[in-house]
């Protein structure tokens, strides 16, 4: 049977992977992974600037060839379909030929080339690497990665486009490095398959979209490409998208992330800081909201007379209730948030969380919660869950959605996903589809009538809630408690239970004689051993 499709799956093909590895040397993985990225993104910037070269060529081809020649060396023909223009001096080829041919230190040469394009897109000033040229890294690793990138079997796919296969490779590594770096790792990269579920569940066709612990960008990307999917390329104007990172490097590989799938870089935020710490963006009203913070974060930096703290200060002990207010206070009059958090965020009442969680469920914000399975994330084997905030669980007049004011729906997806290593475990594109599916015919979003999908509660896996029995249920959120158990088909009769206890009970007692066997036999063992004796 062939393994079911786990979201943004792609692996890292052998032959880069055995380059990376051999450039890692005596330097860690948060080292290392910058060399990488940067000569990816240096890779794939080429790949697309030559792909739209081509394009124009084609759509030019009967003008003059110096006319041609002038339009193929315009900036603006390339920005303007989201393509990074690149200088003669930065372009790929150039680069390696020059290398090649012994005109100049391949580390130099590559380091000329970053700022070179730096200089020429203000969005990437300070963002990529300048490295290369150090004592750090060894020029024969560094070369043998640069030819494997340059060899035509990794990008070859009849049918694909280069930069589309580079960027897709570009993401598996950042989603390796994650997994190699383990708790690092978490700080700065959510899993595909969640970010997957989150941009599904919120279904971003247009409006702001904002991530305030943004990492390498993965929601904002992935909003970006769910428009795309289902509007087309010349609708993805219809989003803006902004972040913040606490994080400089991070904040870095999150512009470049974005400049590589055709976005502004500056998306990422003009500079790194630490959004509870100082909000970049007090005035913002998002349509949507996706993030994943970190984890029960101790000592954050936390002020009392915040105006973010509508329902209550948060303890300097935790941050959950920090972000998930934050959240709220991003968000549009008919905003929806989506924040992944850990499974402690549903039922504590530690230093006045419960009451802010009370006053949050009283004020009818919570829209959905949905519990996630175990190892989703390689920094932690604990369970997460998503919330989902609304402003407004109203009709919204012409959006014609189902009425959920007083309600929150609750979803235990808990026994969903597949391990993809031994640490780690994933959604499949399916699971993705079925999750998001149940929470889009609760809301009666336009692809859930599009698609003619009714809710109903499902035994075990989803209900509907009203708020009076979530307050008699001391403003507890932990789906488990709302969804129902699916009850077996026949219940066990008396004679299939005697039978069990028979056969129980015997097991008992051949475990008694197998301990009693074991006894004599170690008596035995014991006996026949010059220094010991038994009484």
């Amino acid at each position: 049977m062939p393994s079911r499709k786990r979201a943004g799956e792609r692996d890292v093909p052998d032959l880069l992977w055995q380059a990376v590895s051999r450039l890692r040397g005596s330097m860690d993985t948060a080292r290392y992974k910058h060399y990488v990225l940067g000569l990816l993104f240096l890779r794939h910037a080429w790949a697309a600037f030559t792909e739209r070269r081509d394009e124009i060529a084609r759509e030019l081809a009967d003008l003059p060839a110096a006319t041609l020649q002038t339009f193929l060396e315009s900036p603006d023909e390339y920005t303007s379909e989201g393509v990074l223009w690149i200088p003669p001096v930065a372009r790929w080829d150039a680069v390696t030929a020059h290398a090649r041919a012994g005109e100049g230190e391949l580390g130099t040469l590559l380091d000329g080339a970053t700022q070179a394009l730096a200089r020429q897109h203000r969005d990437l000033h300070d963002v990529l690497p300048r490295i290369y040229d150090r004592a750090l890294v060894d020029p024969v690793l560094l070369r043998n990665l640069v030819d494997v990138l340059d060899r035509p079997g990794l990008t070859g796919h009849p049918g694909r486009r280069e930069s589309e296969i580079l960027r897709e490779l570009y993401e598996a590594l950042i989603e390796r490095f994650a997994r190699e770096e383990g708790k690092r790792g978490a700080d700065f990269h959510t899993p595909s398959s969640v970010t997957e579920l989150v941009v599904q569940l919120l279904e971003p066709y247009g409006g702001r979209i904002h991530d305030p612990c943004c990492g390498t960008g993965g929601f904002l990307i992935k909003a970006g490409r769910f428009l795309e999917a289902h509007r087309g390329r010349e609708h993805r104007d219809d989003i803006v998208v902004s972040g913040q990172e606490i994080n400089q490097t991070t904040w870095r590989l999150a512009r470049m992330n974005l400049s590589l799938s055709g976005m502004d870089g500056a998306g990422a935020g003009a500079r790194w800081a630490d959004t509870l710490a100082e909000d970049l963006l007090p005035d913002l009203d998002a349509d949507f909201v996706m993030s994943h913070p970190p984890f029960n974060t101790r000592n954050w930096a936390r002020r009392q007379d915040d105006p973010r703290w509508t329902f209550g200060v948060p303890p300097r002990t935790n941050a959950n209730f920090a972000w998930l207010q934050h959240a709220c206070a991003k968000l549009a009059p008919t905003g929806t948030a989506a924040v992944v958090l850990a499974n402690g965020s549903l039922s504590t009442k530690q230093s006045g969380e419960g009451a802010i969680r009370a006053a949050m469920i009283d004020q009818d914000l919570v829209a959905c919660l949905i519990a996630l399975p175990e190892r989703l994330f390689p920094s932690t084997a604990i369970p997460a869950c998503v919330w989902i905030l609304a402003k407004d669980k109203s009709p919204q007049g012409a959006s014609k959605l189902t009425d959920r004011r007083g309600q929150v729906l609750f979803v235990d997806a808990s026994r969903h996903g597949s391990l993809i290593d031994r640490a780690q475990r994933a959604f499949a594109d399916d699971e993705i589809a079925a999750i998001a599916d149940i929470y889009r015919a609760w809301r009666g979003t336009r692809s859930a009538r599009a698609s003619n999908t009714v809710y109903e509660d499902v035994a075990g896996l989803c209900r509907s809630v009203p708020l009076t029995e979530i307050r008699g249920c001391g403003h507890v959120l932990t789906p488990g408690r709302y969804v129902e158990v699916t009850p077996l088909e026949t219940a066990p009769d008396d004679a299939h239970i005697a039978r069990l206890t028979h056969d129980f009970l015997a097991l008992l007692d051949k475990a008694d004689n197998l301990a009693s066997d074991l006894q004599q036999e170690l008596r035995n063992t014991a006996n026949g051993l010059p220094w010991t004796s038994t009484p």
